[in-house]
């Protein structure tokens, strides 16, 4: 359930003296720069100013009440953890030939792509692993 969300200072990325100092044309470039609409007309400074220090508590609220960007399903991070399970571990040769790979040694082709492979295997398991790291937080 999204708890109350309530703008001061402290909830902001800008202070709002830090913003009234700026000209509209700076406003408005900062406004582009984080991809966000001015609140109201955009002939005024105020209109840049209040999406400037409430865009980060809408996204946070928005967040909270699984608007937009939203967690993967319990079911669809076990699929992940159970592909990562499925890939197994590298055996003490693959291990070796990944940690050369990854100083820059090629071995020579046919044999190279086979080798490029076994790197992307790996490196796909290392990329899921940082998923669920990632997810986990």
């Amino acid at each position: 359930m999204p708890t109350n969300i309530h703008l001061t200072m402290d909830n902001s990325m800008f202070t709002r003296s830090e913003l009234e100092i700026k000209t509209v044309p700076e406003l408005r470039d900062m406004c582009r720069k984080y991809g966000i609409r001015p609140t109201g007309s955009a002939a005024y400074k105020g209109s840049y100013i209040t999406s400037l220090l409430s865009f980060p508590i809408i996204a946070i609220g928005q967040m909270e009440s699984e608007r937009g960007l939203r967690l993967p399903s319990l079911a669809a991070i076990q699929v992940i953890g159970s592909a990562i399970d499925e890939m197994n571990s590298p055996t003490a040769e693959q291990a070796a030939l990944i940690r050369i790979s990854m100083e820059g040694r090629r071995m020579g082709y046919p044999d190279r792509y086979k080798q490029e492979e076994l790197l992307g295997r790996y490196m796909a398991k290392m990329k899921l692993e940082e998923v669920m790291s990632l997810l986990a937080r």
